[in-house]
């Protein structure tokens, strides 16, 4: 590859820098895909890439084809997705790549559309997801540390990184074979944890770039926010603002490249989301085009759904759903179509931007030109107010222009303005939950109890708290702790004391509920203490240890444990017993869970009660199931679960998540209400809906909605009607 020569002059009017870009002059190839110093470089052109994100299995293969049409009509140019390894090998030597799975499926998908693909297989990935992506059953490999110059983890990551491009390479699917893919991406974000593996961290980057590299896909490797990333490997930015914050990629001969510029944040339960704006995005984009940058990736540009539990810890089952694609795909206006104007405004100067000379002009204290501009290709030029608070007039080429605050404006052949940044052109929309069906009749719910287990029930006893993720290896988000005790006689006042180092706990004694307690993604330890009643003989004490997901990165990840720390009976606050040491005896997972009570062939294992009001509602640990017919029309459809507590929700036996409606936010609301239920799930009639309830809710105002958005505009005039 060449790179770009860069020298500068300085004029007396103002500083000037001038660059001379690689354009097209690099190295090229007539199939497949390279790169220069400027941009990647496709079947010999050199290329400015628009990429969004989508992730095959928060959506179905059903959305995949709507999905990508809208987010190619937004002038996006790339799908660039995760691998999730923990999906894909659940268990060692087994794989699954079908349903949303389907990783071959969605990429041809893609390319059917004529758009690119970036593929990140990590295959650590983070996203939010359960453990980063990793398999659970990682950690219990001998000798395992992650993401390290450690042979155990090395062997895994290499295995499983060789199986994906082997499979890609069978279905053909790299540029270098015709195919769609034009980039893959070892490891994520490993910068942030490099230090704390020292010298061995600095190792496991070289060793893992040469690793992808050798796997000779034709196509370039990347490693985002990773400075030290090993040639040919190329160094890319993740965050909001890579035009300010991005140092530049490690060696002239690499493009400059923004793998996740973030169109929201991710939210968590007791979180509010984080709204960021469609001018903000389209500044900071247009900002990094203007720096020489070629390929911008939204994160996400559609988020979609966290199925079952696959969420990581505390995250919330809906996913950015203020990406430019909500949740269910709906157009999120004004930020989809401002982008599209955007792409659109930039792909028009294409040619000057790729092969133009670069020249920054100073027009003020906080203003700038950007340049690009030759005799063949024409010019274009980005003018940038970075004041905050002031319309500016900016003098270029002996033209004003009125510059809104915080903006850029792109000028076509260095003189029409086409498009600012702070100027939103696009109407907003909102979006609108219509009832279609309340589930208020108690007649039509059926509701089975969990049973409360006890020590002497239990198989497992050991005199020690034994840590929940050992117990359970992930395929449950629960552990019952169960301990028989016989307090003294002179124990007045009992009260019981919890720490764990898991997410929830919910106390039991002699099969009553005493009190319950969990976390937050700030708040790590869980403490609870509640007065408790005990009989003068033994006492049942249960208590349950729950996880809401696993964390999604962290150095020594396998190192973490969770559960209970901590158990002591306190007697008048003073005389205090510690239980930690007693003999306990365990129970792993729900027996709703065990018996899978959410599919249709196992509901009749067991017995299910009607009409009884005293289960009906407001009950810890509660199974409840009822059937609906699917709302007509092709709307998407969504639960409304304010009613309840924290649970699981299943659809004709497919999860559609977790839900948490008890968990407010600052302002007093839940961080999710609504639940989407994907129309594949359902059936016009028939479907069987079964909630698990953890902490206690009404059932009866669960219900049934569909999910629309209108012009704002229209909205507001409709409602002063």
């Amino acid at each position: 590859m060449v790179s770009g020569r860069i020298g500068f002059c300085l004029i007396l009017l103002g500083t000037v820098l001038v660059f001379s870009t690689a354009g097209a002059g690099g190295a090229t190839a007539e199939k497949g895909v390279t790169y220069d110093g400027r941009s990647l470089i496709i079947d010999g052109q050199s290329k400015l890439l628009f990429s969004g994100s989508i992730h095959y299995p928060r959506s179905t293969p059903e959305m995949w084809p709507s999905l990508i049409k809208k987010t190619k009509e937004g002038g996006i140019d790339v799908i660039q997705t995760y691998v999730f390894w923990n999906l894909h090998e659940p268990k060692l030597g087994q794989y699954d790549f079908s349903g949303r799975n389907d990783l071959v499926k969605f990429i041809k998908e893609a390319r059917s559309q004529g758009l690119y693909v970036c593929l990140r297989i990590g295959p650590f990935i983070e996203a939010e997801w359960n453990y980063g992506g990793l398999p659970f059953w990682l950690r219990d490999v001998p000798g395992m540390v992650y993401r390290t110059d450690n042979e155990p983890f090395k062997f895994h990551m290499k295995k499983f990184t060789s199986k994906i491009v082997s499979l890609m390479k069978s279905e053909g699917l790299y540029a270098s074979q015709g195919g769609p893919i034009i980039l893959s991406q070892i490891e994520n974000e490993y910068g942030n944890v490099e230090a704390n593996f020292r010298e061995k961290g600095a190792s496991y980057v070289k060793w893992a770039g040469q690793m992808a590299v050798g796997l000779k896909t034709g196509v370039p490797w990347i490693m985002c926010k990773q400075p030290d990333a090993p040639d040919p490997v190329i160094n890319t930015c993740n965050g909001m603002r890579c035009g300010e914050t991005f140092q530049g990629p490690n060696s002239r001969n690499k493009p400059k490249m923004w793998t996740e510029d973030w169109t929201s944040f991710f939210q968590v339960y007791g979180g509010e989301p984080y709204i960021r704006s469609a001018e903000d995005i389209a500044f900071h984009a247009a900002l990094f085009v203007a720096k020489n940058g070629s390929y911008i990736n939204y994160y996400m540009y559609h988020g979609g759904t966290n199925f079952g539990r696959t969420s990581s810890s505390y995250f919330i089952t809906g996913y950015y759903d203020q990406a430019p694609l909500d949740e269910y795909g709906l157009l999120r206006q004004p930020k989809y179509g401002h982008l599209k104007e955007l792409h659109a405004a930039i792909k028009a100067s294409a040619n000057p931007l790729l092969q133009g000379r670069q020249t920054i002009l100073s027009l003020g204290s906080m203003q700038q030109a950007y340049v690009f501009e030759n005799a063949r290709s024409g010019c274009v030029a980005f003018l940038v107010n970075n004041d905050a608070t002031k319309v500016i007039q900016m003098k270029f080429r002996n033209t004003a222009y009125s510059l809104r605050p915080k903006s850029i404006g792109i000028l076509q052949n260095c003189k029409t303005l086409i498009y600012e940044t702070a100027k939103v052109n696009v109407a907003k929309n909102i979006r609108v939950t219509t009832p279609v069906q309340v589930f208020n009749v108690p007649d039509q719910w059926e509701v089975f109890r969990e049973t409360i287990p006890t020590f002497s029930g239990a198989s497992l006893k050991t005199n020690a708290l034994l840590e929940h993720t050992n117990l359970t290896k992930d395929t449950t988000d629960y552990v019952w702790y169960t301990l028989s005790y016989k307090p003294d006689s002179s124990c007045a006042n009992p009260s019981l004391y919890i720490e764990s180092a898991g997410h929830v706990v919910h106390a039991f004694v002699n099969n009553a509920l005493a009190g319950s307690g969990h976390g937050s993604r700030d708040i790590r330890v869980v403490k609870l203490r509640v007065p408790v009643s005990l009989t003068n003989g033994q006492n049942d004490i249960s208590i349950l240890s729950g996880m809401v997901g696993l964390p999604d990165s962290g150095a020594y990840m396998e190192r973490k444990s969770y559960g209970l720390t901590k158990v002591q009976i306190s007697c008048g606050g003073t005389n205090t017993v510690d239980l930690s040491g007693s003999q306990w005896g365990y129970s792993v997972g729900l027996l709703g869970e065990k018996v899978k009570l959410h599919q249709w062939r196992n509901l009749k294992r067991v017995r299910w009660n009607t009409n009884d009001a005293g289960l009906i509602k407001n009950r810890p640990l509660v199974w409840y199931k009822t059937m609906f017919d699917g709302p007509s029309g092709n709307s998407p459809v969504g639960l409304n679960m304010t009613s309840m507590g924290k649970g699981e929700m299943w659809v004709n036996g497919e999860s559609i998540g977790r839900y948490w409606v008890s968990f407010l936010t600052p302002a007093g609301r839940p961080s999710q209400s609504i639940y989407h239920i994907p129309r594949e799930f359902l059936k016009p009639f028939g479907n069987l809906l079964v909630v698990f309830e953890e902490e206690g809710g009404d059932p009866l105002g669960i219900s049934l909605n569909t999910i629309s958005v209108v012009d704002s505009n229209r909205a507001l005039q409709s409602q002063l009607s």
